[in-house]
C-alpha cells in the first residue's frame, strides 16, 4: 500500500532511455518494454534515487499546474501501476 511516507526506488532489473521527453523502460528479466509520458518521465527521473511519495508529489506540484488533491491521486496511481508491473519497489520508511 502506498502512503505519503512510503519510499520509492527503481527496480534494479530495469534500464531506461529518454526519447524526446518521454521514457522507455526495459525490464531486463522479462524483455518487456514500458513507456512513460512527460509527467511519468518527470516522476521516473525523480526516483533515480529513493524518494518518499510526499517528495515526489511536492516536486510534481512545483513543476506542473495541477490541483494538489488530483496530483496526489495521480502520482499514487502511477506509482502503484509501476509497482504492479515490477518497475519500482515501494518500501515503508522503516526499511529504507
Amino acid at each position: 500500500m502506498i502512503n505519503d511516507d512510503s519510499f520509492v526506488r527503481i527496480n534494479k532489473d530495469m534500464t531506461h532511455s529518454d526519447l524526446e521527453g518521454e521514457t522507455v523502460i526495459l525490464d531486463l528479466k522479462s524483455g518487456v518494454y514500458y513507456g512513460l509520458n512527460e509527467t511519468g518521465t518527470s516522476i521516473w527521473n525523480l526516483i533515480q534515487r529513493p524518494q518518499s511519495v510526499q517528495e515526489i508529489i511536492s516536486a510534481i506540484l512545483l513543476k506542473y499546474n495541477i490541483e494538489p488533491q488530483l496530483c496526489e491521486q495521480e502520482v499514487k496511481n502511477l506509482l502503484q501501476e509501476l509497482a504492479n508491473n515490477g518497475l519500482i519497489v515501494i518500501q515503508n520508511e522503516a526499511t529504507v
